[in-house]
């Protein structure tokens, strides 16, 4: 606060507490929205690659530059495919959703045992999950990622769930037998034109100063004692800091997501279509497929990014019409 007599904004939203270090370098997603269509796969991931540019023609007809060629910068995630490990069937209690029961596959990659040593091997027949058809309410894919065929040097999968969405609950069933064992791309969950939500892990920065982590105001230069801090930490009474005030600590390496980003491209040859021209910048080559997203995506490169149906739509999606790609070196 600049002086005694006037206000200002609080530093810092109370919406982001705690403040703390995440546990492991992978987001969770907590909410699924509804879909309409066919049964789908409602997310997929990939890793970070870097960010590039392009042109395109403004399609939004309530922009100044509509018709017009614009800059827009864009983020390259490698997404090699997905391999569906298994099928978990959810039932709805009063306590909320419980694990009816799950299907996997038969062949299990022998990566997946760098994750789990065990892998599992479920007596649920594909025939017993179509008898509980009437007590199902969520379906999900049990899903490991594929990092051997990404442009990165690592061997163990990260294994997390997706749920899949669209159609009745006996047509996601069918859909999700159908899929199990085998690989998805992400074509087949996502398309040019979509908006979609990011998840990620931000970089981490370490132990920061209040002035950093919060951007509070530095001091008079007169200040006694500090300046990069915050002046009144609270009242005599009650005798402790509250935690709403702005405090050293851990900066970075939290979750965050990035609502409606919308998907530019989608392509199979990223060597060619989707490398700048060195390769990136602590990433190198993108070997297969991609995904050209608008805008920035948290975490720093080699990051997983989880990508979801966005929760808010916005309008009939429509690709884009690229008129050009920048790829120039970084170096």
């Amino acid at each position: 606060m600049g002086h005694r007599k006037k206000s200002a904004p609080r530093r810092g939203s109370l919406g982001f507490r705690p403040r703390a270090r995440k546990k492991y370098p992978v987001p969770r997603i907590k909410f699924w929205p509804e879909v309409d269509g066919a049964p789908r796969l409602l997310g997929f991931a990939g890793y970070k690659a870097g960010m590039a540019h392009m042109y395109v023609l403004e399609d939004n007809e309530d922009s100044r530059w509509y018709g017009k060629e614009v800059f827009v910068p864009i983020t390259i995630i490698d997404t090699p495919p997905l391999t569906v490990l298994a099928i978990r069937a959810y039932e709805k209690t009063p306590e909320g959703l419980r694990s009816l029961c799950e299907v996997w596959a038969k062949d299990i990659p022998e990566d997946v045992k760098r994750r789990h040593k065990t892998a599992s091997t479920s007596k649920i027949k594909p025939e017993d999950m179509k008898k509980l058809i009437d007590r199902i309410s969520v379906i999900r894919a049990i899903v490991s990622t594929n990092p051997r065929k990404a442009g990165i040097r690592k061997k163990k999968p990260e294994i997390f769930e997706i749920e899949i969405g669209g159609g009745t609950v006996e047509e996601r069933v069918n859909y999700a037998l159908d899929i199990l064992g085998k690989e998805v791309n992400v074509d087949e969950v996502f398309k040019e034109g979509e908006y979609v939500d990011v998840f990620s892990i931000t970089k981490g920065k370490g132990f920061a100063g209040a002035v950093k982590r919060f951007h509070v105001k530095i001091l008079d230069r007169k200040s006694n004692k500090t300046r990069r801090g915050v002046a009144c930490i609270g009242p005599w009474k009650p005798t402790a800091v509250m935690y709403t005030v702005p405090r050293p600590g851990q900066l970075g390496y939290w979750q965050r997501m990035v609502r409606n980003l919308r998907i530019m491209k989608i392509g199979d040859d990223g060597k060619e279509e989707a490398t700048v021209k060195g390769g990136f910048l602590r990433y190198g080559v993108v070997p297969g497929k991609y995904v050209m997203i608008s805008g920035s995506v948290p975490g720093p490169a080699k990051r997983l990014v989880k990508i979801r149906v966005s929760a808010r739509k916005l309008g009939v999606v429509k690709p884009p019409q690229i008129t050009g790609i920048v790829l120039t070196s970084q170096q």
